[in-house]
């Protein structure tokens, strides 16, 4: 029987990772989004989804279970999913990319825009955990690159840049798709 396919994609906060993920979406593949695990944590114990709550459980769930404790949380939810081909959209380090590639055939995908135009995409989103000002994006930068995640931008298998309108990045998925085949 063959390993089931997982499509890793990993990108600074506001790059695109999500509405890339959703094109996956729409060709097929099953998406689990890693925030949601923390964004779930905020909701359990009644807490306001905002930056610094979810910064702070972010943190506190890698002090306690490891650099990989939310892949670990999400290849859970993966074992109890059916189909062969998944994506997981929000890796933040090559600890995560590990502990995927156990189980399944992954490619990491990293999603690439600059802090302007990520902050832009943040200020315009509206999510209770965007940040309000420079500073807070600027905290949220370091924060998610604490975590290693620019190691596992610059070792990603793919490199997807998204500057432009959602058309340039339709046109920049399928590219993907032909260089994942």
């Amino acid at each position: 029987m063959p390993r089931r396919r997982l499509i890793l994609i990993t990108g600074m906060s506001g790059a695109g990772k999500t509405t890339l993920a959703g094109m996956f979406e729409g060709e097929g593949y099953r998406v689990i989004t890693m925030g949601d695990v923390i964004r779930d944590l905020a909701a359990e114990r009644g807490l306001v989804p905002s930056p610094d709550v979810l910064g702070a459980i972010a943190r506190e769930i890698r002090r306690e279970g490891g650099d990989a404790a939310v892949a670990e949380r999400c290849v859970e939810k993966l074992r109890k999913m059916l189909g062969d081909a998944f994506v997981v959209d929000g890796i933040r380090s090559m600890s995560e990319v590990d502990v995927f590639g156990k189980t399944l055939d992954v490619a990491l995908v990293a999603v690439h825009a600059s802090p302007e135009t990520r902050y832009k995409r943040l200020r315009g989103r509206g999510r209770t955990d965007d940040p309000g000002d420079r500073e807070a994006f600027h905290k949220r930068d370091l924060r998610e690159l604490g975590f290693g995640m620019g190691r596992a931008i610059a070792l990603a298998d793919h490199m997807v840049v998204n500057e432009g309108t959602i058309g340039d990045l339709e046109q920049a998925f399928k590219g993907l798709l032909g260089r994942l085949d």
